[in-house]
């Protein structure tokens, strides 16, 4: 296969065995040579300790991070705090997202949208930063129409991010079509394929319905005839994710950016099955 970069998503431990086994799994996952880890960021800023420590971490490791940054819940002054620590830690690479308002908070902040974070990163550092944002081929659950959400999604590129990152998919139509639309638009930033492995069916569809990726009906079909048979649901899974990175990368895809969810397996075997081991 041919050579595509890669990028890989954790989210920050809450718990010190959780942080030491997260220092494992990116130990065995280094291997990838990725072009940056990237670490989650909670609702409202709710994990920003911890994603700050395990971005940290990375940096100190000798590999690039890219903490997450979202904007709902924040004030330009405590934006402009996280700037220069990111900043101060040699932290050149953020994420940019509007992010999710926490349970029983009613205050936005002083940012709605992930294109007006983005402008004030901009304003406030210049090009000290390679912003990357999020894309969603299948639509932004929130979003009015197809329409808008594309609309969206140029504000975000026009504000200067440098690439986007899209929500998973199973479905390699959408991904082809949406880049398809983003370039008619003037849009031609590169737009990474965002790639979840399946380790179960169930906590798969649970977080799919929330965030409003689609499981294809023959996908989800098969999963279910699986029942409790773990086995034979990564199996399928692997061989499911294999062929759509292949069709992906077969399709111009200039990355992959699979969200390990903390784990080290199935992206590993992902990238030995596309050949991508000791690139």
């Amino acid at each position: 296969m041919m050579s595509i970069e890669l990028s890989i998503e954790f989210f920050p431990p809450h718990t010190d065995d959780g942080v030491e086994k997260l220092r494992l799994t990116r130990q065995r996952l280094a291997v990838l040579k990725p072009e940056f880890f990237s670490v989650t960021y909670g609702a409202g800023g709710s994990t920003r300790e911890r994603t700050l420590a395990v971005v940290k971490e990375i940096a100190a490791e000798g590999h690039d991070a890219a903490p997450h940054l979202s904007c709902i819940g924040s004030t330009r002054a405590g934006i402009r705090e996280l700037l220069a620590e990111f900043s101060d830690s040699g932290i050149r690479r953020i994420v940019a997202l509007r992010g999710d308002l926490p349970s029983g908070m009613v205050d936005a902040g002083e940012f709605r949208h992930a294109n007006e974070l983005v402008g004030f990163i901009r304003a406030e550092t210049g090009d000290r930063f390679r912003i990357e944002v999020a894309a969603y081929p299948e639509w932004h659950p929130q979003a009015k129409s197809p329409r808008e959400d594309l609309l969206n999604f140029k504000r975000k590129i026009d504000a200067g991010a440098n690439s986007a990152i899209t929500q998973y998919f199973y479905n390699a139509d959408a991904y082809e079509h949406f880049v398809d639309e983003a370039i008619a638009l003037g849009i031609i930033v590169p737009i990474v394929p965002g790639i979840m492995p399946v380790a179960s069916f169930s906590k798969l569809a649970r977080f799919s319905d929330a965030c409003g990726a689609e499981i294809p009906r023959w996908m989800r079909r098969k999963f279910e005839s699986y029942g409790d048979d773990a086995d034979s649901v990564r199996a399928f899974g692997l061989d499911v994710v294999t062929e759509l990175c292949q069709r992906l990368v077969e399709c111009g895809a200039p990355g992959l950016h699979f969200y390990s969810m903390n784990q080290a397996g199935p992206t590993l075997e992902l990238c030995r099955r596309l050949e991508l081991l000791g690139r």
